[in-house]
C-alpha cells in the first residue's frame, strides 16, 4: 500500500533522513543542544569523527537550517556552532529513536 504523501516526490521519512543521515549528525544535535559550542569541543566529544568528516558534516547542516556557524576574526580564528530552531525542532524526534533503541516501544 502506498503512502499518498510518497507520490511524485521524496516520502517524508526520507525528508528527515536526509536531514539527520549520517554517522555523526545526531550526536552533533546531542550536543548542541545543550548550547552553544566550539569546534574543537565537537572534536573533543567526537573524537572517532575526523576534523574533514565533522566539518562535512557541519557545513551539510547549516545549508539544511539545522545550524548556524558563526566566525570570529581572532587569531586563532574560533567558529562557534549553535542550533536554529530546525535544529532544536528535531528534538523529539531524536529522543523518539533514543526511547526506541532503548527498548522502551510503548
Amino acid at each position: 500500500m502506498a503512502d499518498d504523501h510518497c507520490s511524485g516526490g521524496m516520502c517524508p521519512a526520507d525528508k528527515t533522513m536526509k536531514l539527520i543521515g549520517g554517522k555523526w549528525k545526531v550526536p552533533i544535535l546531542y550536543f548542541l543542544w545543550n548550547g552553544t559550542r566550539r569546534f574543537g569541543e565537537l572534536k573533543a566529544s567526537l573524537p572517532e569523527a575526523s576534523p574533514k568528516v565533522l566539518t562535512e558534516h557541519l557545513r551539510q547542516m547549516e545549508a539544511d537550517g539545522l545550524l548556524t556557524r558563526k566566525i570570529y576574526a581572532e587569531v586563532p580564528p574560533r567558529v562557534e556552532y549553535s542550533l536554529t530552531a530546525r535544529g532544536r525542532s528535531l528534538k523529539p524526534v531524536v529522543d523518539a529513536m533514543v526511547k526506541w533503541a532503548k527498548g522502551e516501544r510503548k
